[in-house]
């Protein structure tokens, strides 16, 4: 499985974007795909994932701004990032694992290469 991320870019603070994450080398229809990110000087944390099921888990630092979806026809998971904070600055990666991942549990088994959100005041 090959993820490409794309959507990133410079946004103000209160602001939104929508990160794409497009999977391809096969189908991902029963795997679990997450959003985690990597802010600068610190450690790559879980940002949300979603079940081939529907259901959904969001780290609380997001929860209520971030929604997580995903078109299995498209092979492609979004993130859609409303309220944007200066702290949400971060590179943000796409992970995809062909089983239920539950929480704590954040072992993936592809990622992709990253897409760079900043956020300014």
């Amino acid at each position: 499985v090959r993820l490409v991320e794309s959507g990133g870019g410079l946004v103000q603070a209160g602001g939104f974007l929508i990160l794409s994450c497009a999977a391809s080398g096969r189908s991902y229809s029963r795997y679990t795909m997450a959003w985690f990110r990597q802010a600068p000087g610190k450690e790559r944390e879980f940002v949300a994932h979603i079940y081939w099921i529907g259901g959904t888990n969001y780290a609380d630092s997001v929860k209520g701004r971030f929604t997580i979806s995903r078109d299995d026809a498209k092979n492609t998971v979004f993130l859609r990032m409303n309220s944007l904070k200066l702290e949400d600055t971060a590179v943000y990666y796409c992970a995809a694992a062909p089983r239920f991942v539950v929480l704590p549990d954040v072992k993936y088994d592809y990622w992709g290469q990253g897409t760079l959100v900043t956020v300014s005041s």
